[in-house]
């Protein structure tokens, strides 16, 4: 071969890559734990810290990568709880006159996930309760719930959750910071911390007064039957036979920055 021939492809060659120093790869998307940053988000919510990145992230996720994120119960459970409780966190305090009507403000679409703005609603009664109808008592599922709902909602409802949720009342649990592999051990705790601080008994009548969530909530504690039996089992009362419940009045006063560690 001519010599001057190789010489010159080699000279083209060296051009070639310097021009171009490295081959053109499409960017690595590198997979996000919406756990870690849901326990993040209220770990920088409750030191005080800017919190915007974090949402940022939330919003601009895609329902699919949510979806494949968040594939077990536990999962899906300890993400939108700590979602759910760090925007409550985060709305009240830049906007505490918003809770005077609270009807509008849970139905209201104002927290962005995966490209739209769902309510609190949205994530108690139809993700972590199972598109249950928000006025059903516990009895009556919702007829036709959105895609949104269906992807990435519970595969079944754990009646523990309505005492790790936080509203921003007075009477709602504290906020505690939610893992998957210890969810089960920290819904035990928070429910047997909560039934404690709440529950009354009076053995001379037989009486046990109770969170009005019993109420408002029969169908997931199997009405109230099945609330005997969980009083009985957090060792509240004696025995589920014979006893009466009545039902406290919920204090809806506005109590922000109620953190625990569980």
């Amino acid at each position: 071969m001519n010599l001057d021939l190789v010489k010159y492809s080699v000279f083209l060659t060296v051009v070639v890559l310097l021009m171009n120093p490295s081959p053109s790869f499409p960017p690595v998307q590198k997979e996000v734990d919406f756990n870690e940053l849901s326990e993040t988000f209220l770990k920088k919510i409750k030191a005080g810290q800017d919190t915007g990145e974090i949402r940022e992230a939330l919003e601009n996720t895609s329902l699919e990568d949510l979806e494949k994120g968040l594939s077990t119960d536990a999962e899906k459970l300890a993400f939108w709880i700590n979602i759910y409780n760090g925007y409550i966190q985060v709305i009240l305090t830049e906007n505490p006159k918003r809770y005077e009507d609270r009807r509008s403000f849970f139905a209201a679409d104002q927290i962005p996930i995966a490209g739209r703005k769902i309510s609190f609603a949205k994530i108690e009664h139809g993700i972590i309760r199972k598109s249950q109808w928000e006025y059903g008592l516990g009895y009556i599922r919702k007829w036709f719930p959105d895609k949104f709902e269906r992807k990435l909602r519970v595969e079944e409802r754990d009646f523990r959750i309505h005492f790790a949720l936080n509203c921003g009342a007075r009477d709602c649990p504290p906020v505690a910071i939610y893992e998957p592999a210890r969810l089960d051990a920290q819904l035990d705790k928070s429910t047997a911390r909560y039934l404690e601080r709440t529950t009354e008994y009076q053995p001379e009548t037989k009486t046990a007064r109770v969170t009005s969530l019993f109420n408002w909530f029969r169908g997931d504690f199997s009405c109230k039957k099945g609330v005997k039996e969980i009083l009985v089992d957090y060792g509240l009362i004696p025995t589920s036979k014979g006893v009466d419940l009545t039902y406290k009045n919920y204090d809806w006063t506005l109590d922000l920055d109620n953190f625990i560690d569980i």
